[in-house]
C-alpha cells in the first residue's frame, strides 16, 4: 500500500514592513498644517478687511464739516501750481476783478463754476462744499492783505458757509491745506475760521455772531491781514478775530470756498504786500 505523500505547508516569508502607512500619516500632517495655515490666512484677511473698513469709516468721519452730520465731498482746482517758495519777485499789489477768465470753470460731480457779469460764480452740490485755489503764484498770500467781495445771489445761506481762503496749497498727497474765513449772512449773521490739514477740515474759531456781516443778498468784503504767522480777519473793514499760523502755510495762495446748492458770486480780489 502506497504511503500518502505529504507536502509541507508553504511558509510565508516575513517581508519588509510597508512604508504606505507613513506616507498616509505624513500626508495627513501636511494637510493639517495647510489647513491651519488657511485658517490663519483667512483670519488675517478678515482682520485686514476690518481694519480697512474702520479706516474708511474714520476717513468719512474726518471729512465732515464741523457741526454737520452729512458726509462732505471736496473739489479742488487740479491745475493748482506747486508751491513757489520765492515770493520776493511778486508785485506790491495785485488784483483780479474777474472780468477775464483766469480761474477754472466747468461742471463736476462736486458742483458748477462759471463767469458771469464780471463775477466768479460757484455753486456746490447739495450737502457738499466746493473749493477753488488760485491759478498762479501771483495770488501768493505770504505777508499780504487779501480782500474779496462776495454775495449770495438769492440771499440763501449755505449751511457750511462761504468765503475767502489764504495760504492755500496741496499736500504731497493732493490734499487741501489752508485757512479760511467763512460767513453765514442770515438774519443773525455769523462767521467761522477753519483750517484744512491733509484734507481734514477743523474749526479754529467756531461760529460767532457779528453785526459787521450784512445779511441777505448784500455783498460783504472779506479781508485777511497777514504778518508772519499772525492772521487777522475782517469783514467790511471791521475786525473780527485773529489766529496764529501754527502749520507754517505761509507760502500758499488765495482761494475761494462755498457750500450747498446755492449760487455764490465773488468779485474784486485784491492782494497788497
Amino acid at each position: 500500500m502506497a504511503q500518502p505523500q505529504w507536502s509541507p505547508v508553504p511558509q510565508v516569508q516575513p517581508g519588509k514592513k510597508s512604508n504606505m502607512i507613513w506616507w498616509i500619516l505624513g500626508g495627513l500632517v501636511v494637510f493639517g498644517v495647510i489647513g491651519i495655515g488657511l485658517v490663519v490666512m483667512i483670519i488675517a484677511l478678515a482682520s485686514i478687511s476690518s481694519t480697512s473698513n474702520n479706516n474708511t469709516a474714520n476717513a468719512n468721519s474726518n471729512s465732515r464739516v464741523i457741526g454737520r452730520s452729512a458726509n462732505v465731498n471736496v473739489n479742488l482746482n487740479e491745475n493748482t501750481p506747486t508751491r513757489n517758495d520765492n515770493s520776493s519777485n511778486l508785485p506790491a499789489s495785485f488784483s483780479d476783478d474777474f472780468s477775464s477768465q483766469k480761474w477754472g470753470i466747468g461742471n463736476s460731480k462736486f458742483g458748477e463754476i462759471w463767469y458771469a457779469d464780471d463775477e466768479y460764480h460757484m455753486r456746490s452740490k447739495d450737502k457738499t462744499f466746493l473749493v477753488m485755489y488760485a491759478p498762479s503764484n501771483d495770488y501768493n498770500t505770504e505777508n499780504a492783505t487779501v480782500k474779496v467781495t462776495v454775495r449770495s445771489v438769492d440771499g440763501s445761506v449755505p449751511s457750511a458757509g462761504f468765503g475767502l481762503m489764504v495760504h492755500c496749497e496741496q499736500s504731497k498727497a493732493k490734499q487741501l491745506e489752508d485757512y479760511a474765513l467763512l460767513i453765514y449772512p442770515g438774519t443773525e449773521p455769523e462767521y467761522e475760521i477753519i483750517m484744512h490739514k491733509a484734507g481734514n477740515q477743523t474749526s479754529v474759531v467756531s461760529r460767532t455772531k457779528s453785526s459787521a456781516i450784512r445779511s441777505g443778498t448784500n455783498p460783504n468784503q472779506l479781508e485777511v491781514r497777514i504778518k508772519g504767522t499772525d492772521l487777522q480777519f475782517y469783514v467790511n473793514g471791521q475786525y473780527l478775530n485773529h489766529i496764529t499760523d501754527t502749520e507754517n502755510y505761509k507760502r500758499g495762495l488765495a482761494g475761494l470756498y462755498t457750500s450747498d446748492a446755492i449760487d455764490v458770486a465773488f468779485d474784486d480780489l485784491e492782494i497788497q504786500r
